[in-house]
């Protein structure tokens, strides 16, 4: 071997790039996507939601808890989707999602700008949301963004229709960064939620936005000198 061959030599390899994650709903996106997917699903199909008024005491209370709300949001999901197949609601998602991104109020500008220069400084950018992937796939990509890498909630068939496979929100979501080999401590973390202190506290930064004052007192009780806001308006 050449003495001047350095292949074998770790200190001559490219350093790894950064690790920057993005939560989706309330940074990218104004407000949350699939809730106003899921609003115009049975606003198209109504009599589907006119089925549960008799259930709407018990809905109420089940709201009322942590639990019963995750459970809510399953059933509603479930519910939304009986006897539809997987191709059509990648069709309904993909079309909604395209829309979504195509009108520039509901985005966040300087989002976009954010995420065009940390693809620009090398960054390996992960959006990290717990929106449904084929509908954050189709907004991403519809804003220019096909090669950022993606880790969602996914669906999956059921017996009767669609039914949610993954819920990546809280801890589910550095769980499913773990499987794609993307492990903490991540370089940035930018988040709006509560929910994503898990991967806020991983992060050797963290960045919330537009933070409301608990969010902001509670991540910056955790996370301390190594937290920033931003307002994106």
């Amino acid at each position: 071997m050449s003495e001047f061959d350095t292949s074998a030599n770790p200190a001559s390899r490219a350093p790894a790039p950064r690790v920057v994650l993005f939560d989706f709903d309330g940074v990218i996106v104004r407000g949350d996507a699939f809730t106003q997917f899921m609003r115009e699903r049975y606003a198209r199909a109504w009599w589907r939601a006119v089925v549960t008024l008799p259930l709407l005491p018990f809905v109420v209370l089940l709201a009322l808890t942590r639990r019963g709300r995750h459970w809510l949001l399953l059933a509603g999901v479930t519910w939304a989707f009986v006897g539809v197949g997987t191709q059509h609601y990648r069709q309904f998602a993909r079309t909604f999602g395209q829309a979504l991104a195509r009108d520039a109020r509901n985005i966040f500008g300087a989002a976009c700008m954010t995420l065009k220069r940390h693809r620009l400084d090398g960054d390996r950018v992960v959006v990290v949301t717990g929106c449904e992937e084929t509908l954050a796939r189709a907004v991403l990509d519809e804003l220019g963004f096909e090669d950022i890498e993606l880790v969602a909630s996914r669906f999956a068939e059921g017996r009767f229709g669609l039914r949610v496979a993954v819920h990546n929100i809280r801890f589910e979501k550095a769980h499913q960064l773990a499987l794609r080999g993307i492990r903490p401590p991540w370089d940035v973390v930018y988040s709006d939620s509560l929910r994503d202190l898990p991967i806020l506290a991983a992060a050797r930064s963290a960045v919330l936005v537009n933070p409301d004052r608990i969010t902001l007192a509670r991540v910056s009780a955790r996370v301390g000198r190594r937290l920033s806001v931003v307002e994106w308006t």
